[in-house]
């Protein structure tokens, strides 16, 4: 609708508004959040219309009808082939038709709505013992009307086949506005029921005159997902107009409901992992396992998954799933498949039959569609090839399929074609069906390199149809594939689908330029507007080399991120927004898609200074959850911190910036007047000054150490008998919240340290002296690790304190000596933070490089130190920075020692430094707090230990919960007997 006039568009929005109930936004973030799904492609729709139900839907296509704007149907948006893209009215099915509508366990069926996400489908079902077939790897997210679009697949396709096989009825919408009903079989005519009579006798009419060609055209092999599926319509196939219908990408009718066939789940299952000396032979063995009737065959290779731990030796590995009516059925089958899979050359097994180690194992599969975006770096061979940068690999030829029995063949002949064009992949898939999926280092952003792309394009596609393949075997042809389907069918059977498109839509008002009559591949590429040149920024961007489009390039679409539950047993944080509001620009996509939109300069205009980007980004809780849970490893903190410090530069900032980013200072001020401050704190003037500070009203103000760590410190020193302890030193990092807010959590760690045999030290700093008080050492301006100033986007001032403080721990680290951080958060920011904002200090990376936990100093300094056991049950949550930088397997380890048993939960907790306690995120702060960790310290026993080593943790326990959380070193410490003070 550019070419669109103003009043066009303003009648259009308002026609809508006034027939459509839902939700109907012209806005620029929405537009700019639908511009493109998980391909390479962009489009920019008019509007975005969220139906409530079929009317709605009904109300929207006689609209755009009248003024002959196009639709394009949207679930979650994680398309590969750019079928979820499009100009005109893009329908977003998840907001509201998502709705499971009736689940008949003894028919073995369901009714949903286009929205419902997979895996809620598949809990219902599942206290029937049912579950629904396909499941592809993006379950959590993706959704039953999308699934239908693609004729997705999944791990299980071997058992329970593609969506089409589970599909039994279809209730659709034509762009002209007739209802269809959808099924199998054939009224008194012979034609299709469920159809209109202009439908009904158009159809039956082409399929009865082009019964050979019908018959003839399509290859055999159970991935062939390209096309249209007319040979469904054949009276040998049963005249299955749904499953013709499956596939169809959104072209040919709106879906509003379906019913879907619903199977029956093992009781139980065990996962063979089987180690292969390389991807050849896995390959080759892979189709030789199916007569053992597996439920998956999966296949990776080495160069996916590097070191990921639990797979057994090998170059590359197989999946394989079997199931059983008991734990021994399932697990005797499995190892009747070892047993076999080892005399056909198998090196390796690892056989898993408790569900958490399934999890695990399949957790690096179903990561891999993002894992295999970011090749590593293969000393200059991709860049010489053309791509600018060889780290970065993209889909478009993600999913063909061939014959299982040819897979070792076309692969080796793939592999050959890859390099005669300088191009790098990682192959991986769904190997017992003849699926690869494969991203490839495409440079798409330049000339030459997009003229690669398509030759490459054309010379696969003949190569997937000389081996009998198929273009698409799970993701659809959409804008990626769809020009070269003429390969694969000919010119006159593509020619029938387009007679089929226009019988159904003869207007061509759905989803234009996908499968049919299609857009060039090489047009409409996402990248085309991103700036030519890196855009100056602070932070270094290490592993984008230095290029914050090519950051913001990281996120692919996978939409991990919308995950609406982390799920049972798992420690993801990723995406605590998301989770609380629903929203896709509450999430890590929708926020990456906002930046990347900004860079184009397209639909968000205002650059650094856009109010759709930072609105997106003010529910962001920087708990750099994405930075290890998203597959691709898009870090949205670091880049709201790099917005914000553009978006305020020169200009005022909000109240909280300055009362919060700024605490260290003002804390180190206020020390001296902690017990005058404290009582006033309990006044009605600290609802004045939390007005003035930006400050959420509903917040207590935590309370002052009358005594800080440090001053604790310096008094103990003076006042110790002399002679130093002996043991290894260790400078112990006296951070902003220990130091001021829970100064028993420094003495406790010292306790500990000291009972482990190190020596603890405190870098040359301390807070102001009273009058009388004990002598301290000269005072020196406090040191900081900048988390505060980061996390507001304050970098000029974060940069300065990290240099402060990298100028005076360099000294005290040389040697190795490592720097103890009790406060995780501070941890991650000397970890990550200061070494990027300081990227031209080589001390910096020192300094990162010695960063060690509470758990991880005592487990790598002394390893025969015994804590005190405590035999008692804990619960709590692990620190959202800790999961995403440090990692938590030296304190799980810990507590394992000392006898606590349990885990903690996942997630963030909410308050997330200053995020919870600024002024209009106290409800959301609340929200993320009820997803884990307040549930998972209600149901924990009576006696158990609440641990939470984050400050920010411990707050929102105190204030939201009746179990206060403490520190691991407090636990221990008092295990261990108190001290004298």
């Amino acid at each position: 609708m550019a070419d669109r006039t103003e009043t066009e568009k303003r009648n259009l929005a308002e026609e809508l508004a006034a027939a459509v109930r839902g939700e109907v936004s012209f806005a620029a973030a929405d537009r700019a959040l639908m511009t493109m799904d998980a391909s390479n492609y962009r489009r920019v729709p008019t509007a975005v219309v969220a139906p409530r139900d079929a009317e709605d839907v009904a109300a929207a296509l006689r609209v755009c009808r009248d003024h002959g704007v196009p639709v394009v149907p949207r679930g979650a948006g994680t398309s590969i082939a750019g079928q979820a893209t499009g100009v005109g009215v893009v329908l977003d099915f998840t907001r509201h038709m998502r709705r499971i509508v009736s689940l008949d366990a003894a028919a073995r069926t369901a009714v949903v709505q286009p929205g419902v996400i997979l895996d809620d489908l598949r809990a219902a079902a599942g206290k029937h013992g049912l579950t629904f077939g396909p499941d592809p790897s993006t379950h959590s997210r993706c959704t039953l009307g999308g699934m239908i679009g693609n004729n997705s697949c999944g791990s299980h396709s071997v058992a329970w086949g593609t969506t089409a096989d589970s599909v039994r009825e279809l209730e659709l919408l034509t762009y002209g506005g007739e209802q269809v009903r959808a099924g199998r079989g054939t009224g008194p005519t012979g034609a299709p029921t469920g159809l209109p009579p202009r439908l009904r006798d158009g159809v039956k009419a082409l399929v009865d005159g082009e019964l050979a060609l019908l018959r003839t055209g399509y290859p055999d092999l159970p991935r062939r997902i390209s096309g249209y599926a007319l040979d469904a319509l054949l009276p040998e196939a049963g005249t299955d107009l749904a499953r013709a219908l499956t596939g169809s990408e959104g072209t040919l009718g709106v879906l509003t409901e379906a019913t879907v066939r619903l199977v029956e789940t093992p009781a139980a299952r065990a996962l063979a992992v089987l180690g292969y000396p390389d991807e050849g032979a896995a390959v080759e063995a892979a189709h030789t396992l199916l007569p053992h009737r597996p439920m998956t065959v999966e296949g990776m290779a080495a160069d996916l998954v590097g070191s990921a731990a639990g797979l057994p030796k090998g170059g590359a590995w197989l999946f394989v799933e079997m199931g059983g009516a008991s734990p021994g059925e399932a697990t005797a089958r499995a190892e009747a498949l070892c047993r076999a899979a080892a005399a056909d050359g198998a090196t390796d097994h690892a056989l898993v039959t408790d569900p958490a180690g399934q999890r695990a194992l399949w957790r690096i599969r179903e990561d891999a569609s993002g894992a295999a975006s970011r090749l590593p770096d293969d000393g200059g061979t991709a860049r010489a090839s053309g791509a600018e940068r060889g780290g970065e690999a993209w889909p478009g030829w993600e999913d063909c399929a061939v014959p299982p029995a040819r897979l070792g063949p076309y692969l080796r002949d793939f592999r050959a074609l890859l390099a005669q064009h300088g191009l790098r992949g990682t192959p991986y898939g769904h190997f017992g069906d003849g699926c690869i999926h494969v991203r490839i280092d495409f440079d798409l952003l330049t000339g030459p390199g997009i003229r690669r792309f398509r030759e490459f394009s054309y010379d696969l596609g003949e190569l997937v149809v000389a081996h009998g393949g198929s273009l698409s075997g799970e993701h659809g042809d959409g804008q990626a594939r769809a020009e070269l389907l003429p390969k694969m069918y000919g010119p006159e059977l593509v020619g029938l689908f387009e007679r089929f498109k226009s019988l159904w839509d003869p207007a061509a008002g759905l989803n234009p330029g996908m499968l049919v009559r299609p857009a060039r591949l090489d047009e409409n590429l996402r990248f085309e507007l991103l700036p030519k040149r890196p855009v100056p920024v602070e932070f270094g961007y290490p592993h984008d080399d230095g290029d914050f489009s090519a950051a913001v390039r990281r996120c692919v679409g996978v939409a991990k991120c919308r995950n609406a539950a982390t799920g049972p047993g798992s420690a993801d944080v990723m995406c605590p927004s998301f989770r609380a509001t629903g929203e896709e620009r509450h999430s890590t996509r929708g926020r990456a898609r906002l930046l990347h939109e900004m860079l184009a300069g397209e639909v968000i205009t205002d650059g650094w200074q856009s109010p759709e980007v930072h609105e997106a980004l003010d529910l962001c809780l920087s708990c750099k959850g994405c930075r290890s849970d998203c597959p691709v490893g898009v870090d949205m903190a670091t880049y709201k911190a790099e917005f914000l410090h553009h978006h305020y530069e020169g200009r005022r900032r909000p109240a909280a910036h300055y009362s919060m980013g700024r605490l260290p200072q003002w804390l180190h001020a206020a020390a001296p007047a902690a017990p005058a401050l404290n009582v006033l704190a309990r006044t009605p003037l600290a609802a004045v000054g939390k007005r003035l500070g930006g400050i959420a009203p509903e917040r207590p103000i935590p309370r002052l150490a009358t005594e800080t760590f440090t001053r604790w410190w310096w008094r103990r020193r003076k006042t110790a008998a002399p002679g130093a302890p002996a043991g290894r030193t260790v400078v112990l990092w006296p951070d902003t919240f220990t130091n001021h807010l829970s100064p028993e959590v420094g003495r406790s760690a010292v306790r500990v340290l000291e009972d482990a045999g190190l020596r603890p030290l405190l870098p040359p700093t301390a807070p102001l002296r009273p009058a009388g008080a004990v002598a301290l050492p000269r005072r020196h301006r406090p040191l900081c690790c900048g988390l505060t100033y980061v996390s507001t986007g304050q970098l000029d001032r974060a940069r300065a304190v990290m240099r402060r403080t990298v100028d005076t721990l360099d000294p005290l680290l040389r040697g190795g000596r490592p720097l103890v951080v009790l406060e995780p958060s501070c941890a991650a920011a000397l970890r990550t933070d200061l070494p990027e904002l300081l990227s031209d200090d080589p001390r910096a990376a020192r300094l990162a490089d010695s960063v060690r936990t509470f758990a991880q100093a005592l487990e790598e300094l002394a390893p025969d130190w015994r804590p005190p056991r405590l035999d008692r049950p804990v619960a709590g949550q692990t620190h959202c920075h800790q999961h995403a930088v440090l990692g938590d397997a030296a304190e799980q380890r810990l507590r394992e020692r000392a006898g606590l048993t349990g885990s903690l939960s996942g997630g963030c907790c909410g308050l997330a430094g200053n995020f919870g306690f600024e002024r209009g995120h106290y409800d959301i702060s609340v929200a993320c707090a009820e997803d884990q960790l307040l549930p998972a310290v209600r149901e924990s026993p009576d006696g158990a230990e609440i641990l939470a080593d984050g400050f920010s943790c411990r707050t929102q326990l105190a204030q939201l919960g009746d179990r206060p959380g403490r520190h691991l070193a407090e636990v221990l410490a008092e295990a261990l007997g108190e001290e004298d003070a």
